[in-house]
């Protein structure tokens, strides 16, 4: 353990601090009574950090679970910082680090903000209205081929093959420039970075010449991204159209190592927030037919009921920062070096901010939860998201006019970073 410890006289040393570092935990459900555990008993929690599925141990960190303490944290970048040691709880490897953090993603202020500013102008309102009428049209589209597929079988079909992977990476295509005809390309390099962990998602680790594995955030696992965003940002400037990928290929303040930074973080957040999000929704709704009743006769609003489906199946587990410098958490001292975690799916289900927070409430307002983050590096794309969300569920509503059932138990992802579904089949006719 790093440094000394000093207890709050709030917290209590028993029960045992559970484990909620292993990924393959995750593939069973996420661990909602062990963050219950951490809140109440040890809120800033040290978590051992073993080696797993063949990726090296770690040194360790510290486990934030309650919902005000996680606030604390990703809103002071100043002691809790982004780039010291990026954003994922394993290290990447030193000679790695100076590469991984010319991402917005792993910047802090004020690099951050200029990096964020100029992004920010590609999203204009023309663009969000065009897109808004494409994922409607794709969502219809897709909603009806699934009960199709359905009642030419037993009336099942996996949402997640059939709707929400293809609606997630369309929609990224569509948003960024990219031909439809590439959306394997922005999936295989999702798997890779993004469901690391899941062998049957990114396959067995690359090992290096020590047989080490090769970090999937490294300039080699991710060459060959890197050129396609080269190669597309060239056609941009050629062949400009409506388009995020044209807006920052033309434009003067961003270089072009900036730009296919850009271009990794979109692929990879932009696709895999409603990857995650949306049969998460689906299930949920699934599991209360009562509220899918209430939405489909429109006696709960939609936009309330997307937040709250959010706040129960946050497309983000975790994110980490490093301590810049000494400072102190729940009565926990933290060391300057330190790893500290915060746990957004435990911040979400806290009894402290959320009345009945295992209870799924169509009508819960206020509902601060923090499935996007928080502080300045609140999700860029979380208009985004929530749009697409309310576009897909609403498309779901009027399709079916009864709930769907689950017809077996979700798959999901091997990952203590991503909250996934690889599989959910539905009864929907």
């Amino acid at each position: 353990m790093s440094g000394d410890v000093t207890e709050s006289p709030e917290v209590s040393e028993s029960p045992d601090v559970p484990d909620v570092f292993d990924p393959r935990r995750y593939a069973a459900g996420v661990p909602y009574a062990d963050y219950r555990v951490l809140r109440d008993h040890h809120p800033v929690a040290w978590q051992e950090e073993p080696e797993v599925l063949g990726w090296p141990a770690g040194p360790g960190f510290w486990a934030v679970t309650r919902h005000a303490d996680v606030v604390r944290v990703l809103k002071d970048p100043a002691t809790y910082s982004s780039y010291l040691g990026a954003t994922q709880i394993g290290d990447p490897d030193p000679d790695d680090l100076p590469f991984i953090r010319r991402m917005m993603l792993n910047q802090d202020p004020p690099g951050h903000g200029r990096l964020r500013r100029l992004v920010s102008r590609a999203f204009t309102p023309g663009r969000i209205e065009r897109f808004t009428a494409l994922a409607e049209e794709r969502a219809r589209t897709l909603c009806g081929q699934a009960l199709r597929t359905a009642r030419e079988s037993d009336g099942t079909v996996d949402v997640v093959t059939a709707v929400t992977d293809d609606y997630a990476l369309l929609n990224l295509t569509d948003l960024l420039g990219v031909p439809e005809s590439d959306r394997g390309l922005l999936l295989q390099w999702t798997q890779r970075v993004i469901g690391y962990q899941d062998p049957d998602e990114a396959g067995p680790p690359v090992l290096d010449n020590a047989g080490k594995p090769v970090d999937p955030r490294s300039p080699a696992m991710l060459r060959d991204m890197f050129a396609y965003a080269g190669q597309l940002a060239a056609h941009k400037r050629r062949h400009p159209a409506d388009d995020v990928m044209t807006t920052l290929a033309h434009d003067g303040d961003l270089a072009d190592a900036e730009l296919e930074m850009f271009f990794f973080l979109l692929t990879l957040a932009g696709n895999d927030t409603v990857r995650s999000a949306a049969p998460g929704g689906l299930l949920d709704l699934a599991e209360h037919p009562g509220t899918y009743e209430l939405l489909r006769t429109g006696r709960a609003e939609l936009a309330a009921t997307v937040e709250e489906l959010l706040r129960r199946h946050p497309p983000v587990l975790t994110f980490r920062r490093t301590a810049a410098q000494d400072t102190e958490l729940a009565g926990r001292r933290i060391r300057a070096g330190d790893k500290v975690v915060v746990f957004h799916a435990s911040a979400n289900r806290d009894e402290r901010v959320f009345d009945a927070p295992d209870q799924l409430d169509p009508f819960r307002t206020p509902n601060p939860h923090v499935s996007f983050g928080g502080g300045p590096h609140v999700c860029l794309g979380a208009h985004f998201a929530r749009l697409q969300l309310r576009v897909l569920h609403r498309e779901a509503l009027r399709a079916l006019p009864a709930a769907p059932r689950t017809a077996g138990p979700p798959e999901r992802l091997v990952s203590n970073f991503i909250n996934g579904i690889k599989s959910l089949p539905l009864q929907v006719t």
